[in-house]
């Protein structure tokens, strides 16, 4: 066959099939031209699904007569002219494709009315090449557009669309994660002639929450933390649950940059990565964070539906999100829990050095807040543990019900009004697992060994981040083939490598020889940690490996370093552990996850002797 131009609604058709693969990308592309028209007001009708209408009604700023015709035309669009544009581009569309995608494979009717004319006008396509004339129509300021019988003219797409639930289920969640993008724009959203939600524009921090409440459930926004982070250019904010609050599944992740939905690899490894060591095995934080950058730093024509983007700085970016998610999980300690915090970072331009994140002031303005900071150990890690020699005395298990002499106030009257700590003061102990306490709230049930566990290791990590990664030649130097790229990898990443504590040579074009690795890692699989340092260096353009493992000597250090059960503790000593877990961070959660404490309310205890029914 020779080569030939395609007829415009072929190709038109063969650009549906990557811009519309289902009713909820329809709704999706409209939407996007509905925020980029200025709208703030957007009304979203659908019936059967979206297979057999989809109706987006918007306030924007409406089409000029003579532009609504070109609308529909393949690479016709307003929102950029030039490349200069394209660079910069700030709109959620760009590409002129989807209205004329949508109109090829559907009956489309598209009806507006621009600000200061006199009436609007419409213009119908029913999936032919040629649109139908302009006519004079009723219509408010803004722009509505009709999608009727999706996909009528290619049935082998067609047969692919599932059930009207799954289509709207489908449907449902681009709107609500577009919802939760533009707090400052109004949703109302119709099935079938019922109301699913009326979304208000939301402005305030208290209204912003109600709407993710709304959207995602109570129970999730109750376990959210807010933040707020500043640095060269970058600015994150948003929400992240706290650890106790993980899924199964990563079905509650929401990232957005600049406002739009994405999902990318790397920015979700990040947030992983940030939750490493405070979240259970198996499970999947929750999340909804808007990172904001000058339109120049990403690219965002890279995916046909717009969900990936590239940063020119992706190192620094990686590193900016990684700490600062990492430094609100920090917070999590008895007394903040809950708190919202402000803060402002001060990120060096080179994206190698580490971040220095400051706590500017509380969101509640609470100064006894303030971000807390890993102060040195004074001892060493041996002396400390030997200061908690009591809890290695084996003692016979059971609750110690006889107080010792330096038992401390159990209320603040008592101790001639002294603020009662977060955790309050120790009253006894449950078979040498629970240590009970009394606070303000009521009763607090704490796992002895899990936080011993964790004021330990994070002592070890704070020692060992102060003395740097100590390299340890190898006896015998470890040789491993690699491909150019790999062999290139760790050729671009010496100086990175070097401050892991690894050295590592090229032997040729495909052979690397490793001469040092860290002293704390002497036992490990050596050429399987080399592998994945550089699968991650390939991906991510950064690896966290070395620290990964170094954490884990550590937790298991800390693990078999910790207070074990059936171990008797004096009143004086379990006040000591809880003190520490109040100054400890990510102290609400052991190296594995387990919550460490749990409180009890005088409400809670009352229901279950049912006390005031």
């Amino acid at each position: 066959m020779r080569i030939q131009h395609l007829p415009p609604q072929l190709a038109n058709q063969i650009a549906a099939g990557e811009v519309v693969e289902r009713p909820s990308s329809v709704v999706k592309e409209l939407l996007e031209n509905s925020l980029d028209a200025g709208a703030n007001q957007i009304d979203i009708d659908i019936e059967q699904g979206g297979i057999r209408l989809i109706r987006i009604r918007d306030n924007g700023h409406g089409i000029y007569k003579d532009d609504i015709g070109l609308a529909l035309s393949r690479h016709a669009t307003s929102k950029i002219a030039s490349l200069d544009d394209l660079i910069n581009v700030s709109t959620l569309g760009f590409r002129g494709e989807a209205l004329p995608s949508i109109a090829s494979v559907s009956r489309l009717v598209l009806t507006s009315m621009q600000k200061g004319a006199t009436q609007g006008w419409r213009v119908q396509g029913d999936g032919r090449e040629d649109l139908l004339d302009l006519i004079p129509a009723a219509h408010n300021i803004g722009t509505t557009v009709e999608v009727r019988d999706i996909f009528f003219n290619t049935p082998a797409r067609r047969k692919f669309l599932r059930t009207e639930k799954t289509e709207f289920k489908h449907l449902e969640a681009v709107v609500r994660r577009i919802a939760m993008a533009r707090f400052d724009v109004g949703f109302n959203l119709t099935h079938n002639n019922r109301s699913v939600f009326m979304l208000r524009p939301a402005h305030t921090i208290s209204e912003k929450e109600r709407r993710i409440a709304t959207l995602c459930g109570n129970p999730l926004m109750e376990n959210f933390l807010y933040l707020e982070f500043e640095a060269s250019g970058l600015r994150l904010w948003g929400w992240t649950a706290q650890p106790t609050f993980s899924r199964s599944q990563a079905d509650m992740q929401y990232f957005y940059v600049n406002g739009r939905v994405i999902r990318d690899k790397v920015l979700a490894h990040a947030v992983r990565q940030a939750y490493q060591d405070v979240i259970y095995h198996g499970r999947y934080p929750a999340y909804v964070l808007y990172l904001e950058l000058p339109a120049s730093e990403m690219d965002v024509n890279v995916h046909p539906a717009k969900h990936e983007v590239r940063f020119s700085e992706s190192r620094m970016v990686y590193d900016f999100l990684l700490r600062s998610v990492k430094q609100t999980l920090a917070q999590i300690r008895p007394g903040l829990e809950g708190e919202v915090t402000e803060n402002t970072a001060a990120l060096s331009v080179n994206p190698d050095q580490a971040i220095s994140i400051q706590s500017k002031e509380n969101h509640n303005s609470a100064s006894e807040y303030a971000t807390p900071r890993q102060h040195s150990m004074p001892l060493a890690v041996n002396e400390y543990m030997t200061a908690y020699k009591a809890l290695y005395s084996p003692r016979s298990s059971g609750l110690s019900s006889t107080p010792s002499r330096s038992t401390p106030p159990a209320s603040a009257e008592d101790s001639g009004g002294d603020e009662i700590p977060p955790l309050g003061f120790a009253v006894g102990q449950i078979h040498g697992v629970y240590i009970l306490a009394q606070n303000r709230a009521g009763l607090v049930v704490v796992d002895m060994h899990a936080a011993h566990e964790r004021i330990t290791y994070e002592r070890m990590k704070t020692l060992m981040g102060e003395g740097q990664v100590v390299a340890q030649p190898l006896l015998v130097p470890v040789t491993l083939n690699v491909s150019e790229q790999e062999a290139l990898l760790v050729e671009e990443h010496e100086a990175i490598l070097k401050t892991l504590g690894l050295s590592i040579n090229p032997l040729g074009k495909t052979s690397l020889v490793v001469r040092e690795i860290p002293a704390m890692l002497r036992n490990a699989n050596v050429e399987q940690l080399v592998r994945d340092i550089l699968a991650d260096l390939n991906m991510y353009g950064t690896s966290t490996r070395i620290k990964e493992e170094i954490n884990h000597v550590l937790a298991t250090m800390a693990c078999h370093g910790s207070v074990r059960a059936n171990r008797q503790l004096s009143i004086a000593e379990m006040n000591s552990l809880l003190r520490d877990m109040e100054c400890t961070e990510r102290s609400g959660q052991c190296n594995h996850g387990r919550p460490t404490w749990v409180q009890m309310a005088m409400t809670d205890l009352d229901k279950l002797f049912m006390r005031g029914q």
